[in-house]
């Protein structure tokens, strides 16, 4: 790797968490991929709060377009109703099958998985160290959070997570990347979706997924 290259990696990263209310924990890439592209990625954020959801999946959608890659919110793609029920797993294969004829081949999927610091401890660390191996399990262990209005109250820390992952037609539908992230100022909504996409676009960069950079080598005199 070329020295300078290495170094700008590096102060990017300072930078980036130096002042950063989100801190990236664990990044898992599925080992037989080496990049991915996606022709249309479905961004989904599970809250119970619409509000936050709609600034979470209308920031981190906007950043992805910015660096080329065609995304779409659930809010714009789900019907209003779809989350105010449970939906059963057969009900998830028919959304897949439902998206892939919408030309979606990708889904970002993110949620808080476990907490830190409540006065009752209550579904702390929640399925924090379990791995999904595809989409549809993920979300029907963790729709019931759209419907519990408690389920962030009075957390100091969050741990968040966000999974990519490929519901390709041809392909194999599977986990291809997951970062567990830890939230530090969740009272402060904005600062905390900005700091935490910025983690997410980031990861996304470095491991060569959805977003493609490519680096010419510089000579240095």
């Amino acid at each position: 790797m070329n020295k300078l290259y290495f170094f700008l990696v590096i102060m990017t990263t300072i930078l980036l968490y130096g002042c950063s209310s989100s801190e990236l924990v664990e990044n898992w890439k599925n080992p037989n991929i080496d990049s991915f592209e996606a022709q249309k990625v479905l961004v989904i954020g599970i809250t119970p709060d619409n509000g936050n959801r709609r600034i979470f999946e209308k920031k981190l959608t906007s950043e992805l377009k910015k660096n080329g890659v065609n995304a779409i919110k659930s809010l714009d793609f789900f019907e209003e109703m779809f989350t105010t029920s449970p939906k059963t797993e057969d009900e998830l294969m028919v959304l897949e099958s439902m998206l892939v004829a919408q030309g979606v081949d990708a889904i970002l999927l993110s949620k808080v998985v476990g907490i830190e610091d409540k006065v009752t401890l209550v579904k702390a660390y929640r399925n924090l160290d379990k791995t999904f191996k595809n989409f549809r399990d993920d979300y029907y262990e963790n729709q019931e959070i759209y419907h519990n209005e408690d389920y962030y109250e009075e957390y100091q820390i969050f741990h968040a997570e966000s999974s990519l992952y490929c519901i390709c037609p041809d392909k194999e539908r599977e986990l291809i990347w997951k970062g567990s992230i830890d939230v530090t100022e969740p009272e402060n909504t904005k600062k905390a979706v900005s700091d935490y996409v910025k983690v997410v676009i980031w990861a996304l960069k470095e491991q060569q997924l959805l977003i493609m950079e490519k680096f010419e080598d510089l000579n240095v005199i």
